[in-house]
């Protein structure tokens, strides 16, 4: 109210001055809209270096799957379709949650869903913590995690070729230090029992053998320590964490591939799945040239953007594939809201940087679902794509609330697909693909600011075929035009085609 007033009063002084003869200062004048920027951009498809081969978009399943594959089946199904269905983000990559779990008599403590079942058994008057024989067939529980499995069934059904990872928080609790899966005592502890390497890989190459053979998959990867040189695994925690110095990782990633090819299986190791590329890159110094001739597959989280550089080039050395495995975020201050587009925007111009500073093989999100906030009266933020009530005491018609992040990621996931290669782009708020074929070419633009641009791209053959956008009043959504322009707040894909 006050703005308008000033305004109304602005342009009375300026009429007046007008009808004096004198001139008018440029504050009285009335508002005018900025002039759009012109942003040039230039690709550079024809390279020396060719730009890494993208495999797709997935999410972490864990705890929000340990909750919604419990669903009836109309709500678990439509989420499945959100995801993996052609119409919804079109995903192609799932990383399985192998859980270590706490004992039965363990009071329960961990957040919602992320107490992940174990697929051990406790004889009856078995006392201590040496009582397990991963080789007796009575002390595995095949019917565990029922709920987390769902969602393996419904990504086969939905998807032609799924690529499957299993992935470690902890080992489970009569592994451990503490006798929590949770962490140790203090953050900075190794919380895996000194000398039980094998046995815990035994225990979780077993489980990828059986869930290959009971759910018809491959996991190709198996990534058997998470985050794990950080100082945040202690045993108050709430959920599941275990802390690894470089060289327990080193143990811990040779005892696991000769445990996955004691059984014959084609899987593995992915590793550090580092919290950022810092500790990531400090991991890497930590292992032995026998150790990193064991892995397959380089994961990083990017839970920080520093160092980013160096984690590509240890991966492009090295010659093996570097997957971005874990990432979601909220804007600072940013309460939960189904319909602001600031938290969307910070988090595609943090995919953005990803793609630049890591050029990934993949980038795979954390929790796809997050649970709604208010419960406990505390405003809540945005972590997640999709908000439901997790915390509800029993399944039944579930509200499915969609955010304006859920179609940010469309924008690039619908369009940036496996197969398809990364190109380098001179605009940092731009990443760029194109089709096996060449016959298309993608470019996703996230302008954060309140001016328009007007972009002009460098690549000649190229004509704009569609033109997608998600900002504060479409989801996703074409929108006509024949030129690519980038209207504030918003992310936007431009679709070009020979």
């Amino acid at each position: 109210m006050m703005m308008a007033v000033r305004q109304r009063t602005m342009r009375k002084l300026a009429a007046a001055l007008l009808l004096a003869g004198m001139t008018v200062p440029a504050a009285a004048q009335a508002p005018t809209k900025a002039a759009p920027a012109t942003v040039a951009i230039r690709l550079h498809v024809a390279t020396d270096r060719p730009g890494t081969t993208f495999e797709g978009w997935g999410t972490a399943l864990a705890w929000f799957a340990n909750v919604t594959g419990g669903y009836p089946d109309a709500t678990r199904e439509r989420l499945a379709d959100l995801f993996y269905g052609p119409d919804g983000l079109g995903w192609t990559i799932a990383r399985y949650n192998i859980g270590g779990g706490n004992a039965a008599d363990t009071p329960p403590y961990l957040r919602t869903g992320a107490a992940v079942p174990g697929f051990w058994r406790r004889p009856a008057g078995a006392t201590g913590t040496d009582w397990w024989r991963p080789d007796d067939p009575a002390m595995w529980g095949w019917s565990a995690d029922a709920r987390q499995r769902w969602w393996l069934d419904a990504i086969r059904s939905r998807v032609r070729q799924p690529i499957f990872e299993a992935f470690s928080n902890s080992p489970p609790w009569f592994m451990t230090v503490s006798g929590r899966v949770s962490g140790a005592t203090k953050g900075t502890d190794d919380n895996l029992r000194p000398g039980a390497e094998p046995q815990f890989a035994a225990y979780l190459a077993r489980v990828v053998d059986e869930l290959q053979r009971r759910h018809r998959i491959t996991f190709r990867t198996l990534s058997p320590v998470n985050e794990p040189n950080t100082d945040y695994w202690f045993a108050a925690n709430t959920q599941e964490g275990a802390h690894w110095s470089p060289a327990r990782q080193g143990q811990m990633i040779d005892a696991a591939d000769v445990a996955l090819k004691a059984r014959g299986l084609k899987t593995v190791i992915a590793a550090p799945d580092e919290t950022n590329s810092t500790l990531f890159v400090a991991d890497w110094a930590g292992w032995s040239a026998a150790t990193r001739a064991r892995v397959g597959q380089l994961n990083v989280h990017s839970y920080g953007n520093t160092h980013q550089s160096a984690v590509r080039d240890i991966a492009r050395a090295a010659n093996i594939r570097l997957w971005m495995s874990e990432h979601d975020m909220s804007a600072d201050k940013d309460l939960e809201n189904f319909e602001s587009m600031t938290t969307p925007l910070a988090f595609a111009e943090h995919l953005v940087g990803d793609f630049r500073r890591l050029e990934p093989a993949a980038w795979v999100f954390w929790q796809a679902v997050e649970t709604l906030s208010g419960r406990n009266g505390k405003p809540g933020s945005n972590w997640g794509l999709i908000k439901m009530d997790l915390a509800a005491s029993a399944p039944g018609p579930q509200a499915i609330h969609i955010t304006r992040k859920y179609w940010a990621m469309a924008n690039f996931s619908r369009y940036v697909r496996p197969g398809y290669r990364l190109v380098p782009i001179d605009d940092i708020d731009s990443i760029a693909a194109l089709s096996p074929d060449g016959a298309t070419l993608v470019v996703v633009h996230v302008n954060a600011g309140v001016v328009r641009r007007d972009l002009s791209l460098a690549t000649a053959g190229y004509r704009l075929s569609e033109t997608v956008v998600t900002d504060a009043t479409h989801n996703a959504a074409p929108v006509a035009g024949s030129m690519m322009v980038a209207q504030p707040r918003s992310v936007t894909t431009f679709v070009l085609r020979r």
